[in-house]
């Protein structure tokens, strides 16, 4: 078993560490493997190949770094492609999800609004997988019930489509224990992607397990409907307060908003 994270920033794009303090920050966590999703529009010819490179550099039989890119869409949808590495001028989400593909990589709709429910059941090219736990986007206690409800919607057409769960991690002081265990026999990359590929994980935090195939017992679905409601509203409470802030010329320390989203 292997123990890794997904969906991670750098300085690259708009995250807090190099790549170099993410190898060190995991492998602290006894991690083995990251995989990054750097937002592509941050990127020309010559920084995705210095980004492939060192992402290389720092691999080793201990570790791998996977580089990825997160391509930004029409109507901000975001896709994910883990080890998707060249550059599009699209925006259609269905022709990003073409191009992550023909990459041999792995698609992933990014933390979907619940607005973007319908318009994706709607698509004719669907992802390999629906991020249906993001702990930037929904919060570090309880991810969105409809997110799991829309992914085996979706599975009635693609069996095979995966459940996904991500950190999106960009800041130095945001949640971060929310990991992934992969059933590999090695780190090479072609492996880990196989791995994803076929379901062959879940993801753990603190005691709780969640299953590649997002199916999850009713009594869970209730429980994060709950939990995921009240976090939302404090969220959203602090979210109003901000902008009270904002709109009087008062900006909040950053030491405060590091603590913000170390909690939430």
């Amino acid at each position: 078993m292997r123990k890794g994270v997904l969906h991670i920033h750098s300085r690259y794009s708009d995250g807090e560490f190099t790549l170099e303090e993410l190898r060190k920050l995991f492998l602290a966590e006894k991690c083995s493997f990251v995989c990054m999703t750097d937002h592509a529009e941050y990127f020309d010819e010559n920084s995705i190949r210095r980004y492939i490179a060192e992402c290389e550099s720092l691999s080793d039989a201990r570790f791998r770094f996977v580089p990825g890119l997160e391509y930004r869409c029409e109507s901000e949808m975001h896709i994910l492609g883990y080890h998707a590495t060249k550059l599009t001028p699209s925006t259609d989400p269905q022709e990003v999800i073409r191009h992550i593909d023909a990459q041999h990589a792995v698609s992933v709709i990014a933390h979907p609004k619940d607005d973007f429910f319908e318009w994706i059941e709607n698509f004719s090219v669907l992802p390999q997988g629906i991020e249906t736990w993001n702990t930037k986007y929904d919060g570090r206690y309880a991810p969105r019930p409809g997110t799991f409800a829309l992914l085996q919607k979706l599975k009635q057409r693609v069996p095979e489509m995966r459940a996904f769960y991500g950190l999106d991690l960009h800041w130095k002081r945001q949640f971060r224990s929310f990991f992934v265990e992969l059933e590999c026999d090695s780190l090479e990359t072609v492996t880990i992607l196989a791995a994803l590929k076929a379901g062959q994980y879940c993801a753990r935090k603190d005691e709780l397990r969640l299953p590649s195939s997002g199916v999850l017992p009713a009594q869970l679905l209730d429980q994060f409907d709950r939990v995921h409601a009240r976090s939302h509203r404090m969220r959203r409470l602090l979210k109003n307060g901000k902008k009270i802030l904002d709109e009087t010329g008062i900006r909040l320390p950053e030491s405060l908003k590091s603590r913000l989203r170390r909690i939430f």
